[in-house]
């Protein structure tokens, strides 16, 4: 695993700053800190750090071809690439290391940017041509790695593997994107292809970027979409007998390295299903990370500890407190801009955790998208056939009604709060689902936001996003929302925020629930094999019966949460007050101060539950605190 960052002058050939380049490399220590490297010409220069996983004598880069006019830096694994190696090697090409990395450089000799279609892995990379004078981006098709890229007022294309890269240059652009911010609030990160920067763009996954000296930026090229085809000859026993050896495949590939390797384990289904097949494959004992809290009904430790002890592993546990809200500014520092999800602190800590007994970790991430195991998606099924009873006609009116007047009651039982959902029932399928999954919903944004703000965005709706991905997405209720969750929260909120977390502790994760190829397959399994009884992920739980304990695979989902509810009316109550008056926060003009008061003496009352609010809010502070006022944490 490494970081990339590079610069390409569109218009010519100027001479590049080496220090600059080496300033903005430096800045990626660490996801590499093993080695750096910097390949500079006339008007092109590439940085390179590498955290040291395979070919660990020979893997340096930048890395060329034999004749040095085809140069790459790449961030990832290509699982596949000792057969690519024999098949190039077969077509005339000669290598000179044993890395993955330089099947790319003769993958794109022989087939130019269709070679992303040959890769089979997690990689974000940029190649560099002399002869044709083009720079070649590209992402892994379910966006597991990051890349940035931004245009310069003076036609220059900044590349990285994290924004912090890019703002070492001096032309950088740090004016913010008033419907990132939008997007933000909306959804608790910001979704590809934007960033919180107006000129700075990320490379949505399955895309690729082909840019020639001279000629006008390309638009971006997508060379993959999941197509969800439901294979309704397969039965249920085929179906489980599959998935188990398709989900040993995915795991054993990615027990390729080097280096020490383990897995997280939470307890729940997909992390403990990942370890059982990393038991199977292999006769040493699993490495196995996981973390703990205090207050019970967000602990999971107990059940990690019983698949720990089922499969004899190296287990490792660590305690997440209140304490651990002092790693907020560390985490604004980590993922460069707004991100909301407070899932991020235990996640940095078990990263933490792993790297001090392994360099390599697998997870579970991704199961939840690709197999339903979201309970929001049974509640979307619930809802989407209740549409389908009522005429539109009466519908929307009749259930807009009673959003209207039933009170929101977030202090009564989960049976007595009806009003989001009968606002998400006087809407449509998409929009319904935005509804559900919304951070912050439309209608207190507005009241969040300052007047001059509201008028800055013109009326834009953070459903859009949504809206664009339902053009191509399937049409059966519960993949229609799979498909949204894989290009919005999938990508924007669980890799970014596992990619940033292991990558800031100088640890590689692997995701073998995102292979494309298993990813692929699970498309074709039909909607009723998934979620069937009330019961999510059905399938999985169904084939995993006789790897994992009943209650692991059948007890209610906890997710990876924080008790933000309490820790704001209680251990944190000052320091929430401080931190959301503070004048950066006030300097952008952006937020309303009698709103953001309001919602914490409501919340800390416990009139209703504001916490999802004061940590989007206390993210962004932080975020403004030390991008756009120069602070350092």
């Amino acid at each position: 695993m490494c970081g990339i960052s590079g610069i390409f002058d569109i218009k010519g050939r100027r001479s590049i700053d080496r220090s600059i380049i080496d300033k903005m490399n430096r800045v990626l220590h660490h996801r590499g800190p093993d080695e750096s490297g910097l390949y500079l010409d006339k008007g092109i220069a590439l940085g390179h750090r590498r955290l040291s996983i395979i070919d660990l004598a020979s893997g340096k880069q930048p890395l060329t071809n034999e004749d040095n006019d085809v140069i790459v830096v790449f961030n990832g694994e290509i699982y596949n690439y000792k057969s690519l190696q024999s098949e190039l090697e077969s077509l005339g090409h000669i290598f000179r290391t044993n890395s993955d990395t330089e099947v790319i450089v003769h993958g794109w000799e022989e087939w130019g940017r269709q070679c992303v279609q040959r890769f089979r892995g997690m990689f974000a990379f940029a190649i560099w041509d002399c002869k044709k004078e083009t720079l070649f981006l590209a992402r892994d098709r379910l966006g597991i790695k990051p890349l940035y890229y931004s245009i310069t007022a003076c036609g220059l294309l900044l590349f990285a593997s994290e924004i912090k890269a890019l703002v070492e240059h001096p032309s950088f652009d740090k004016n913010i994107d008033h419907l990132a911010v939008d997007e933000y609030f909306a959804y608790g990160y910001i979704p590809e292809p934007r960033s919180i920067f107006r000129n700075t763009h990320k490379l949505p996954p399955g895309h690729t970027l082909l840019i020639r000296r001279g000629n006008d930026i390309q638009k971006t090229s997508e060379y993959w979409n999941l197509r969800f085809s439901p294979d309704t000859s397969i039965n249920e026993s085929e179906c489980q007998d599959q998935l188990i050896d398709r989900l040993r495949e995915a795991v054993e590939i990615r027990l390729i390295s080097e280096v020490p390797l383990g897995a997280f384990l939470s307890g729940g289904v997909d992390s403990s299903a990942v370890v059982a097949m990393m038991a199977t494959c292999s006769d040493d004992p699993v490495n196995t990370c996981s973390i703990s809290f205090l207050e019970s009904g967000f602990d999971e430790s107990e059940y990690a500890q019983k698949v720990a002890k089922l499969y004899s592993s190296n287990h490792h546990t660590e305690c997440v407190s209140a304490n651990d809200f002092l790693l907020l500014d560390r985490l604004s520092e980590i993922y460069d801009e707004p991100y909301a999800d407070s899932s991020a602190l235990p996640t940095y800590r078990v990263c933490e955790l792993a790297k001090k007994h392994v360099t390599v970790c697998l997870s579970g991430d991704g199961g939840d998208e690709v197999l339903a195991g979201y309970r929001r998606y049974r509640r979307h099924l619930l809802e989407d056939r209740i549409r389908g009873f009522i005429p539109d006609l009466i519908r929307r009116p009749l259930f807009g009604a009673l959003a209207r007047f039933y009170p929101k009651a977030d202090w009564a039982p989960r049976v007595f709060r009806a009003k989001a959902t009968f606002e998400c029932m006087s809407r449509d399928t998409v929009e319904g689902y935005y509804h559900s999954i919304s951070i912050v919903g439309d209608e207190i944004r507005k009241k969040l936001y300052s007047e001059r703000f509201r008028r800055s965005i013109d009326g834009y709706r953070p459903v859009e996003v949504l809206y664009r991905h339902a053009e191509s997405a399937p049409s059966h209720p519960l993949s229609l929302v799979q498909y949204l969750d894989i290009k919005t929260y999938l990508v924007g909120d669980i890799l970014t925020k596992v990619d940033r977390a292991s990558m800031a502790n100088s640890l590689e994760v692997r995701v073998p629930f995102l292979d494309h190829k298993f990813v692929e397959w699970l498309a074709t399994i039909p909607p009723e094999m998934k979620v069937r009884g009330g019961e999510g992920k059905y399938i999985l739980k169904k084939a995993c019966q006789q790897y994992l304990p009943y209650d692991v695979l059948y007890r209610r989902k906890m997710g990876f949460a924080v008790p933000l509810a309490r820790w704001f009316r209680q251990e944190l109550s000052g320091h929430i007050q401080k931190a959301l008056h503070d004048e950066c926060l006030l300097d952008l003009g952006i937020l309303d101060q009698d709103f953001i008061s309001n919602a914490i003496v409501h919340h800390q009352k416990g009139l209703c539950d504001n916490s999802a609010l004061l940590w989007s809010l206390l993210m962004f502070s932080s975020f403004s605190k030390r991008l756009l006022h120069g602070e350092q944490q």
